[in-house]
This record gives C-alpha cells, structure tokens and sequence, in this order.
C-alpha cells in the first residue's frame, strides 16, 4: 500500500484525515486489542470496528431483579478485613476505631415525664490490635439498631457493645449517645414557662476488662463578675455615676461517673445539682418582671469562674451516687476578647496532662 503523506509543515484538510483515518482502522484489524493501546488508549475511540480491553462494552442498565445470595456475596472483596500483609503504615495498635454521628431515634427514661423519644447521635468504636487490617464498620451500626426499638438505659447500651464486641473480636470499646433532653422550666416572676435544652451525652467505656459509665451535660448560665460589680457600686456611690457589671453567657460541662452499687442519677437530678450550685441558669419565657428578676438574680450571685467550677465541684461532692468527675467552666466575657475558663478534676478517670486544643472552644451554647 503506498501513502502519500502531506507537506508535515501545514494542517491537513478533511479528505486527509478521513484517508488517515482508514488507514488506521486497517491497521488496528490486524493487531490485538493490546497493540493498540499501546499505541495510544485515546485511538481506540476512533476505531468503530474494535474495542479494546480498556474500554469493555459493559451493561448500563441497574439490575432491578439482582439477587445478591450467600454464595455471590462469598466472592465479594473485602479490603478493610483483609491480611496484615495489606496494612499500610505502622503494624501498631489503634486505640478506637469506628463510626462518629449516626443519628436514630431512641427511646430514654425520664424521671418526670415517662418515656421520650429523642433524635441521638451514636458514636461506636472499637480496638483494632496491631495485625489486623480494619473493622467491619456497618457491624458497629447494625448491632446498635438491633437495640434500638428497645427502651434506652445504660443496660441496654450495654447489650450493643456487647453484641459488636463480640462480632468485631476487639478487647476495648466505647459507645457514645448525644442528644438534646427538653425539660419545661418556669420563669421567675411572671408566671410562663418554656422548653429548656440541655445537650447531653451517654458514654460507656470498656477498657481491659472494666466498663465504667459516664453522664456528660451541659450546662448554661449567666456569669456576673464579682469584681465589675463592686466597681460598678463604687462609682455610683462614690461619684453618681450609673455603671453596670458585665455579665455573659457561660457554659459548664459536667462530667460524672456513675457508682454501679448506687441508685438512678436521673437527668433532672444531674441538671437540679448544677442549678443549686449556679441559680442563673439561662431563662426561656420572659416578660419586664422576669428580665427585672434575672438583673436580680445574677447580683445575688456573682461569681468567678474559679468560682464557678468550686460550687459545682460541692454539689457533686454530696452526692453518692457520683464517682469521679471533672468539671469544665468557660465564661464567655463581654468585657474582654478572650474566655476566661476553669477546670476540675476528681479522681482519676478524668486526670489528664494534655488538653485537646480545641476543648474549651468547644463549650459554645448554640441558641
């Protein structure tokens, strides 16, 4: 076959090309399909007679009657639950591994008011020792909602991690519930009452055989500086001068450890603790009376937040039913750019040297 090839110092017209072209499906008829993706994978879009390996013609329509039985789903892979030869990095232990906010609807006890059903985030991990790939994740999932339709309790909590403890062969565990707990407060003077929210989380934690149980809540509160509000007197009285103490919105997260041997910390108990220890928890309705009343409040109390963490710490004290704990307290200034933050820890399930750096940004009250 002769080809005249065209002047390389020009572009070639259409006839050309179309000539170029049949050349090049003749030449792809008598070669393999690897021949000629290894000229070029791009060429085989042109060749309307040949495909290659590289692009099999495959079905684009989804299967609506597939059936997957036992025995195709033996042939699927399965890369995280693969040999130690697959491990990439370090052949070392990872403390917990597993799945963070899957969210369903559980049911929880509730001291005044029966049963509620709460939208709940789940955090589920595991151990993984240093020769194994991974973890099955959806095995955390599906045993919690084998639980799920189940009235909560930690009892039950307990029934989970147990089940996936077991299906996942680890040593350690933890299973972790957020939710938002409503509570209808009245206000102080005029007589309305709302819902109040209070986040709370559920832990239990497993680790070398002993399982503890942790209550976390938070609570928000109103902070009036002890030391604006002497000021602000001083020059009232001192010179007629109206000033007013700063005071702002302020967050504590209590954490508790519940003693197995003693009776239910309710919720309500937990949140009444820190109410008798702060009285200027945030208010939900309020009227001139209510507002007047809270002004009120806040002077009666004023407090630092070194204060603050000392009068939660005396409540929890007091009560048997609390193991260890630690208290975290941020005091949102309006006065300063800055927080002014406190925290206290007793015993040792708490103690730690080093802080997550993000651990007091985190007490932020949503509104």
């Amino acid at each position: 076959m002769n080809i005249q090839l065209p002047a390389l110092d020009r572009t070639p017209d259409e006839t050309e090309a179309a000539a170029a072209l049949d050349v090049l499906r003749a030449w792809a008829e008598s070669v393999s399909p690897d021949e000629v993706s290894q000229l070029d994978p791009a060429i085989a879009r042109l060749l309307a007679r040949r495909a290659p390996n590289a692009y099999p013609d495959l079905l684009r329509v989804y299967p609506e009657g597939f059936v997957a039985d036992e025995g195709y789903r033996a042939t699927l892979p399965d890369l995280q639950n693969g040999p130690a030869s697959l491990i990439r990095g370090a052949k070392q232990q990872i403390q917990h591994v597993g799945i963070s906010n899957f969210r369903l609807p559980i049911r929880f006890h509730s001291r005044d008011n029966g049963d509620l059903t709460l939208e709940t985030s789940v955090t589920g991990t595991v151990s993984l020792e240093a020769d194994k790939k991974g973890i099955n994740m959806s095995r955390i999932m599906r045993s919690f909602y084998a639980h799920a339709d189940r009235t909560f309790s930690f009892e039950v909590i307990e029934a989970a991690l147990d089940d996936y403890k077991a299906d996942l062969d680890s040593f350690d565990a933890r299973i972790q519930m957020r939710f938002s707990f409503p509570i209808r407060v009245d206000s102080l003077r005029s007589g309305l009452s709302g819902y109040q929210y209070y986040d709370i989380a559920l832990e239990l934690v497993e680790t070398n055989g002993q399982r503890q149980k942790i209550l976390h809540l938070d609570y928000v509160y109103s902070s009036t500086c002890p030391c604006s509000l002497e000021l602000s007197e001083h020059a009232r009285s001192q010179r007629g001068q109206l000033a007013t103490p700063h005071s702002q919105r302020s967050v504590a997260r209590i954490s508790v450890v519940l003693d197995p041997a003693a009776q239910c910390l309710w919720f309500e108990d937990l949140i009444e603790a820190c109410r008798r220890a702060v009285p200027t928890e945030t208010q939900v309705m309020v009227k001139r009376e209510d507002e007047q009343a809270f002004a009120e409040l806040n002077a009666a109390n004023p407090i630092f937040v070194e204060d603050a963490v000392r009068l939660f710490c005396a409540e929890l004290q007091a009560d048997p039913r609390i193991g260890d704990f630690r208290v975290i307290a941020s005091h949102q200034e309006s006065l300063h750019s800055h927080d002014a933050v406190s925290l206290l820890v007793e015993g040792d399930t708490f103690a730690a040297d080093s802080l997550d750096p993000k651990l007091f940004a985190s007490l932020v009250h949503a509104g």
